[in-house]
């Protein structure tokens, strides 16, 4: 069939270094290696026109499309030469890319995502980035967002990956392309037999991982179709925090630091939640002398210190290897620093001309991803179980009042009743080490089908027209908790008749509860654990339902030999999602947080039309066109939006080429922020009370206006002081909006590419500059609680105060005034911006060495980010992100590759600039204290590559050849990923690895 004057094919290496004139593509790959270019199968067309190749992110398939928005190609070749599990790690060595919101190595906190793996161009929000598969949408992997799951995306079978780095894509392909569009091509025309293994290992032996690949394909029907099946398998078996080692030393124990310095002393930091149990009564705080049943004698400082028989804290006993210390536990040793994942995936696509120009087509592939998260166990206390916070060492049944025969007699005895129901209470703090971590493990199966027609109308008009389904799966359960209603009824404790105790409520002794006895190590027993413990499980589906078709032509010429083109179309999608946890964790009745179930769906028509007017072409200036799209899309949820997009393209002689496009974009909000249920989380967050004094202060005002202020400067001196139960226990909640809008944004993009034809030695070098500004207004954010905190305490914006609470009474471990809960919720009120310059650079060229003939590439692509910020409400100071963790002011990527006839080897560099943490958290403006600092980072991975025979390759490579070991951070509350000493999403915590493997083709 024809294809507009697109060849299809597939260009050798040999070829990509002769043709290597990528004009106005701004690409950012050292070498073209494979560049199939059907516009039908693709909606950013590659195009071979003898000795250029060019590229464009546009519906619209013509000879004369060149990229008026910056685009970047990641081909087949740097596939190869990554050796990756999983498309997402090399996407994010490319610096138009920020930090993961999700990666198997910063979401073993998780409770629903984790392994998952996500991209975020710009680092403004996963759902402002659109992900495409063929140029179609692909089914969420995360329920209630629009964010795609790379894990779905087996990278054997891409052909390359297209990034359009602006927001010219929200009216070329719809809502989320606010930041850009990823859009994975995969290879439809394959013909034969492609089998692959790797297998590969940390320098530590860790995280082990291996997979097998397996391709099939062949043309039927004398060529007139063409069939591709897929099936691959990858297993990367995960890490322990514990084997992890940082800039400054292992980190088998939970640590701090009093500076971020290489040499920076680093002490055992354990949690307050010890699994012997504290138990505080109203004068004292009494733990367990040893970790068996022995006596019990009250620490003379409520501090939650072991005692020793006569009642003198313990101190400096080293932890064992069952992470109990003396007067705490060390988290550490339970957490993972990266998560399992394993992997299975099948991919199958045909099409077939049934007519001369006309050609059906279909794809289908399913996913199945396990994935596991693994921490301590869980850090209970009798708050988690009573409202008050007050266990009962006492039951009254039948007019009678029991003691708990399980009570020491010191406890006992300096009990009291404190909440005035008659019996004596404590409060009590315990890990639970005998219900084991908490653990869970999630499987994910996502599949979608897409089946449509496309062919010529006539001469020059084109059309597609499909129908796409997908649904993902979520079954998730958890192990490491208990029953807080079973819980209450094991409390209850009577004589049995026998000599013996029972539960004191009939109903349930009939449905197993056994009398618990909380006192100690291993106090539980199994009968106890039985009873009590509790799996919770996670349940969601996310469905995507999309109808579209469209009609590309060409209607006249304004230049000879350049016509002008244009796409009308139309899109239905259906979103819909479902969650729901058991009835206990909805609840938080399973001493954990709460979440509710969330359920929503929406649906939209849309209209779109884009254009491209040739100018003037091959006269007084080599090309002068311009172009524009427009969308009209109506939801059900908030009604009618518009966006569209202008630019143009200007290329005065044939080796410059000059471009600019302006876009307004729209993003409508997801199923979760209009529909979430309250969300229950504990943030980590700094209490700007922290060290007042009565001192008539705005501050201290503010702050004494709550309940429980008084009486902790009471209790500590005049001071409020915090413990580190108070700053753990902080807790809140998230829910939707119903009432939200859509986000608006605009995008300007300005840039030139230089491609010197006319020297020939450099007509296979292509340098691109292209600056970019982004604004969203009306963003969709959730009001930072710290920022809440801020305005309520330190500006005294009582709108704001309503959004926290404070413990009113001191509660065990926990002081009067402590934050209780910090509440926050998505609205309109938000504003975001970036600003920047990205440079591209490629060159190739042959050379010989001897006889022997060798193909060089070098490319390198740099960004420069001026500024971005975050607004988060109208009147609110701009929070400038840009030079902060994961936001590096500068960085690149650098590839350089020497292929012969035998062997192909490949080096990458990346780099990522100095950073400062987050001055919303240090409360250290950028720049003012080198303490704050991450000093620049440079990754260096290679790979060699052996070609035995024309179908049989072996390779070998080295990820983090350098070994840099990831910076400390976790001396700073909330400045390392969550449950972490480092950022594992921006920096490798891996370390030196080595992979090996092999393909063979038939």
């Amino acid at each position: 069939m024809k294809t507009s004057n697109i060849r299809k094919g597939v260009l050798g290496a040999s070829s990509a270094l002769n043709v290597l004139a990528m004009v106005g593509a701004g690409i950012s790959v050292a070498a073209i290696a494979a560049a199939p270019a059907a516009a039908q199968d693709s909606d950013v067309a590659i195009e071979d026109m003898g000795d250029r190749i060019i590229v464009t992110g546009s519906r619209i398939s013509t000879n004369i499309i060149e990229s008026t928005a910056p685009l970047q190609i990641v081909d087949e070749t740097a596939i190869d030469d990554s050796g990756v599990t999983n498309i997402q790690a090399l996407l994010l060595e490319n610096p138009v890319f920020g930090t993961p919101t999700v990666s198997r190595t910063n979401s073993s906190f998780n409770s629903a995502t984790s392994g998952i793996a996500t991209v975020d161009l710009r680092n403004l929000g996963v759902d402002r980035t659109l992900v495409l598969v063929n140029g179609r949408r692909f089914v969420s992997g995360i329920p209630g967002s629009n964010a795609v799951d790379l894990n779905m995306i087996p990278a054997p079978l891409i052909e390359r990956v297209d990034v359009l780095t602006s927001g010219s894509g929200s009216a070329i392909y719809g809502s989320d392309a606010v930041a850009g569009v990823v859009n994975f091509i995969m290879k439809d025309d394959f013909e034969g037999i492609e089998i692959s293994g790797l297998t590969g290992i940390t320098e530590g032996g860790e995280d082990f991982r291996y997979q097998g690949d397996l391709t099939l394909g062949g043309n039927f029907a004398d060529g007139r179709g063409n069939a591709v099946l897929y099936v691959g398998y990858s297993n990367e078996e995960g890490t322990y925090r514990r084997n992890l080692e940082t800039e400054v030393g292992d980190s088998f124990f939970d640590s701090t630091s009093s500076m971020l310095a290489p040499n920076s002393p680093v002490v055992p930091a354990f949690s307050s939640y010890a699994p012997q149990g504290t138990y505080f009564t109203d004068n004292y705080a009494f733990t367990y002398a040893d970790q068996g049943a022995g006596a019990l004698r009250p620490c003379v400082a409520p501090s939650g210190g072991v005692c020793d028989l006569s009642g003198t804290p313990l101190a400096g006993s080293a932890l064992d290897g069952t992470a109990i210390g003396p007067d705490g536990f060390n988290r550490a040793f339970y957490r993972l620093l990266s998560s399992p994942v394993e992997r299975w995936l099948v991919s199958a696509s045909t099409k077939y001309e049934v007519a001369d120009d006309i050609e059906v087509f279909a794809e289908a592939s399913f996913a199945s991803v396990n994935a596991v998260s693994n921490i301590e166990p869980f850090a209970s206390d009798s708050g988690d179980v009573y409202g008050d916070g007050q266990y009962p060492i006492e039951t009254l049944y039948e007019g009678v009042i029991y003691r708990n025969p399980f009570v020491p007699d010191a406890i006992f005895d300096d009990a009291s009743d404190t909440n005035g129901d008659g019996l004596r209470d404590i409060f009590f703090s315990k890990r639970l080490l005998d219900f084991g971590p908490r653990r869970s493990e999630a499987r994910r199966q996502t599949y979608r089908v897409v089946g449509g027609v496309r062919g010529e109308i006539t001469d020059g008009w084109d059309f597609e027209a499909f129908a796409q389904y997908g649904q993902s799966d979520t079954t998730q359960i958890g192990s490491g908790q208990y029953n807080t209603l079973n819980f209450r009824e094991a409390a209850q404790i009577i004589p049995d008749g026998q000599g013996g105790y029972q539960c004191a409520d009939a109903d349930a002794v009939a449905q197993g509860c056994i009398p618990v006895n909380i006192f100690g190590l291993n106090s539980y027993g199994p009968d106890a654990i039985n009873y009590l413990a509790v799996n919770s499980t996670f349940n969601a589906t996310v469905k995507q339902t999309v109808l579209g078709a469209n009609v590309t032509g060409e209607p006249f010429y304004i230049t000879p030999d350049a016509p002008v083109g244009i796409v009308v179309g139309t899109e239905y999608r259906r979103e819909a999602s479902d969650e729901v946890w058991d009835p206990l964790q909805t609840l938080g009745l399973n001493a954990s947080n709460a979440f509710p179930p969330t359920s929503g769906a929406f649906d939209l028509i849309e209209f779109y039309g884009e254009a491209i007017v040739p100018i003037i072409s091959g006269g007084i200036v080599e090309e002068l066109s311009i172009r524009g799209a427009a969308r009209y899309s109506d939801y059900s949820t908030i009604g009618n939006t518009f966006s569209w997009n202008a630019g143009i393209d200007f290329a005065p002689i044939e080796d410059i080429r000059f471009r600019a496009m302006y876009s307004q974009t729209v993003r409508a909000p997801n199923i979760a922020e209009l529909y979430n249920g309250l969300n229950q989380t504990f943030p980590t967050v700094d209490d700007p009370c922290l060290g007042i004094t009565d001192d008539g202060s705005a501050l201290s005002q503010n702050c004494l206006a709550f309940a429980g202020v008084q009486q902790n400067l009471d209790d500590n001196g005049g001071t409020f002081a915090v413990t580190l139960a108070d700053e753990q226990g902080v807790t809140g909640f998230t829910g939707g909006n119903p009432n939200l809008q859509e986000e608006t944004g605009q995008t300007w993009t300005v840039g030139v590419t230089v491609n010197p034809r006319s020297i020939d030695f450099l007509r296979n070098f292509v340098f691109s500059v292209d600056y970019f500004n982004v604004e969203i207004e009306d963003a969709i954010v959730n009001t930072p609680r710290q920022y809440i905190l801020n305005q309520c305490f330190n500006e005294g914006i009582d709108s704001f105060c309503q959004f926290v609470k404070r413990l009113p009474n001191a509660q065990g471990s926990r002081n009067a005034g402590a934050l209780e809960e910090v509440n926050t919720g998505p609205s309109n009120s938000g504003g975001e911006g970036v600003e920047g310059i990205d440079f591209t650079m490629n060159y190739t060229n042959t050379f010989d060495i001897g006889s022997l003939p060798v193909d060089a590439s070098f490319g390198l692509r740099y960004t420069r980010l001026i500024e971005q910020y975050i607004q988060p409400l109208p009147t609110s100071a701009l929070d400038y992100t840009d030079g902060e963790i994961g936001n590096s002011k500068d960085r690149f990527t650098g590839n350089l590759a020497f292929a012969t006839d035998f062997m192909r080897l490949s080096f990458t560099g990346t780099y990522i600039g100095e950073a400062f943490f987050d001055d919303q958290v240090t409360g250290v403006p950028e720049g003012d204290d080198d303490t704050y600092r991450f000093h620049p980072e440079f990754y260096l991975d290679t790979q060699a590559r052996f070609f035995i025979a024309d179908n049989y390759e072996l390779f070998v490579g080295v990820d983090n050849l350098l070994d840099n070991k990831p910076i400390f951070a976790a001396n700073i509350p909330g400045a390392a990923d969550t449950g972490q000493e480092v950022f594992g999403g921006t920096y490798d915590p891996l370390g030196r690895r080595f992979y090996a493997g092999a393909k063979v083709s038939f």
